[in-house]
């Protein structure tokens, strides 16, 4: 059984590139530094109203409200585009050469027996690779049962 040192340590592990991004990157520092307090400032106006109905038609009716709130949420997006960066990186060379033969040979393979390509692109296979002469003609299990 996993004690609570162990999924404190876990969780500690999985946290520490976020982490060490924030601490390095000026930048996602500044998003989420400019997210807080766009929408610090949207509270603020909003809280002010005694009933929800006044704050979503001072929303719904404020243009520089919906201006913070926007500027919340692209910033937000920007961070967090940031941090999934973290998680996206480039695949290894070995992988990303077995992925494009792989991509390569079902597309070859797509070409070969679609119904409507196939019989002209194994024409031209089979003159390229054999020649243009008859020497080579499939005649098929040619009995009826």
């Amino acid at each position: 059984m996993i004690n609570t040192k162990d999924k404190v340590a876990d969780a500690a592990a999985s946290a520490r590139p976020y982490v060490e991004r924030a601490i390095r990157d000026k930048e996602l520092r500044d998003n989420v530094r400019n997210a807080y307090g766009s929408a610090r400032a949207v509270y603020d106006e909003l809280v002010s109203r005694r009933k929800v109905s006044d704050a979503a038609s001072r929303l719904a009716g404020d243009k520089n409200l919906q201006d913070e709130l926007r500027n919340a949420i692209d910033e937000l997006r920007s961070a967090a585009g940031r941090v999934q960066d973290v998680k996206r990186q480039a695949p290894e060379p070995g992988r990303a050469a077995w992925n494009g033969l792989l991509l390569l040979a079902g597309i070859a393979l797509g070409l070969l027996l679609n119904p409507i390509t196939g019989p002209a692109v194994r024409r031209l296979l089979a003159r390229k690779l054999f020649g243009s002469g008859n020497g080579f003609v499939y005649q098929g299990n040619g009995s009826k049962t």
